[in-house]
C-alpha cells in the first residue's frame, strides 16, 4: 500500500486537496442543471441550447489552451489559478443576474472560458508538487488519482445540495453559491500555494515539443481522438440511461434513482485501487483495457431486458469512471513530460469536445434509432477507440 503521508504531511498538498474539493463542489452545484437553466430561464429550445453550449465549449478550448501554455512557460500556476478563479466568480455572478442571451453568451464565453482552466491547473500543480517532493515517477498516477478522488467526493453530495438550493432560491441562488465557491477556491490558493515561476526544464520541454508540433504526431493525435470518442460515449450514456429505463424497459423513476446511486458506492474505492494498479502497469495499457470493458458495459446495456439487469452493470461503470476521470489525467501528462499545464488541459479539452459531440449525437441517435441503439452505438465507438489506441500503441517520440 502506497504511503499517503506524502500528501498529508505537506502544507501545499493539503491546501490543494481542499481547493480541489471546493472546486468540485462548485461545479457539482451547477453543471447538472445547465440544460434546465437554458430551456427554462433563457427560453432556448433544444437546438438553441445546444448551440449556446457548443459556442461556450469552443471558446473555452481556445482560451484554456493558450492559458495552459502560458502556465508552462510564462506565469506561475498560482497566478493562473487566482486569475481563473476570479473570472469564475465573476462569470457565475453574471449567470446569476443576467438573462439576455445577447449579453450572457459573449460575456459568459470569456469569463467561464478563462475559469475553465482552473480544473486542469490543480492537477498540473499537483504533478509539479510530486516532482518537487521527490515522489517516485511510477507512483504519480496513484497520487493523481487521490487528488481526483477529492474532486469526486464533492460530486457525491453536490448535486443533491444544488437541487435544494435551486428549489429554495432558484438559479440565482445556485449560481451565487458557485460564484462564492470559486472565490473561496481563490482564497485557499492565495493562502496555501507557493508562487513558483515556470522552471527552465518546463520552458525547454515546451520549446522542444510545442503542442502545435506534438498534436501532429500520429500516436499523439490518435490517442486524443480515441479519448474524444470514449468521453462522448460517457455523455451519451449518462443522458440515455434514464430514458432506456423509463421509455424502453418500462421502469419507474425510483429505478432510475437506484441505478444512479449504485455507481458512487464503488467509484471512490475503485479510484484508490486503480491508482495502486497504475503504479505497476503503464497507464496506456489500463486505458486500453478500460476501452474493452466499455464495449462490454455498453453492449450489456443495449441488450438489457429489465431495469434490475442494469444495477450490477453500474459497478462496471464505477470502474470506468476511475480510469477515465482519474488515470486518464496521468495518461495525458505522460504524453507531454514537463508540460503539466498543457497536458492536463488536453484532458479537459478532450472531455469538452467529447461532451459536445455526445450531446449532438445523442439527440440524433435517440430520435432516429431509439434508446437501445444509443448504447449499441456507444459500444461501437469504444471499439473504434480501442482499435485506434492499439494501432498507435507506441508512445510518440
Amino acid at each position: 500500500m502506497r504511503d499517503l503521508n506524502l500528501l498529508f504531511r505537506h502544507r501545499e498538498f493539503l491546501f490543494l486537496l481542499l481547493g480541489n474539493a471546493i472546486l468540485g463542489m462548485g461545479y457539482s452545484l451547477t453543471l447538472p442543471f445547465m440544460s434546465v437553466f437554458g430551456t427554462r430561464e433563457l427560453g432556448l429550445g433544444p437546438a438553441g441550447f445546444g448551440l449556446f453550449m457548443t459556442v461556450n465549449v469552443i471558446t473555452g478550448i481556445f482560451i484554456s489552451t493558450r492559458i495552459a501554455k502560458w502556465s508552462d512557460i510564462r506565469y506561475s500556476r498560482k497566478a493562473v489559478m487566482l486569475v481563473s478563479s476570479a473570472f469564475g466568480a465573476v462569470g457565475y455572478l453574471l449567470y446569476a443576474y443576467e438573462r439576455d442571451v445577447r449579453i450572457l453568451l459573449p460575456a459568459g464565453c470569456v469569463t467561464l472560458g478563462i475559469a475553465g482552466v482552473t480544473f486542469s491547473q490543480t492537477f498540473a500543480y499537483a504533478r509539479d508538487l510530486l516532482v518537487r517532493h521527490g515522489a517516485a515517477e511510477a507512483d504519480y498516477p496513484f497520487y493523481i488519482n487521490i487528488f481526483r478522488l477529492f474532486y469526486a467526493l464533492s460530486w457525491t453530495i453536490g448535486p443533491a445540495i444544488g437541487a435544494r438550493i435551486l428549489e429554495a432560491h432558484g438559479f440565482r441562488g445556485t449560481f451565487l453559491a458557485t460564484a462564492t465557491l470559486f472565490a473561496l477556491f481563490g482564497l485557499v490558493v492565495a493562502i496555501g500555494v507557493r508562487h513558483d515561476p515556470p522552471s527552465a526544464q518546463a520552458r525547454a520541454a515546451v520549446a522542444a515539443l510545442p503542442l502545435s508540433k506534438a498534436i501532429r504526431l500520429p500516436g499523439f493525435a490518435a490517442h486524443f481522438c480515441a479519448f474524444v470518442l470514449i468521453l462522448s460515449c460517457s455523455t451519451m450514456g449518462m443522458m440515455n440511461l434514464p430514458l432506456l429505463i423509463l421509455e424502453t424497459l418500462g421502469g419507474r423513476a425510483s429505478q432510475v434513482g437506484a441505478a444512479y446511486s449504485i455507481a458512487p458506492i464503488f467509484e471512490l474505492p475503485f479510484m484508490y485501487f486503480v491508482g495502486l494498479w497504475a503504479t505497476r502497469v503503464p497507464t496506456v495499457r489500463i486505458v486500453r483495457w478500460a476501452a474493452l470493458l466499455s464495449i462490454v458495459y455498453y453492449g450489456c446495456l443495449a441488450s438489457a431486458q429489465a431495469p434490475w439487469q442494469i444495477y450490477p452493470l453500474q459497478a462496471i461503470s464505477a470502474a470506468l469512471v476511475a480510469v477515465y476521470s482519474g488515470i486518464a489525467i496521468s495518461f495525458f501528462q505522460d504524453f507531454l513530460p514537463g508540460q503539466s499545464g498543457t497536458s492536463s488541459n488536453l484532458y479537459g479539452t478532450a472531455g469538452r469536445i467529447g461532451a459536445t459531440a455526445g450531446y449532438l449525437l445523442f439527440g440524433w441517435l435517440g430520435s432516429s434509432l431509439g434508446y437501445r441503439w444509443v448504447f449499441a452505438a456507444c459500444a461501437g465507438f469504444c471499439a473504434l477507440a480501442w482499435m485506434i489506441m492499439w494501432r498507435w500503441r507506441q508512445r510518440p517520440a
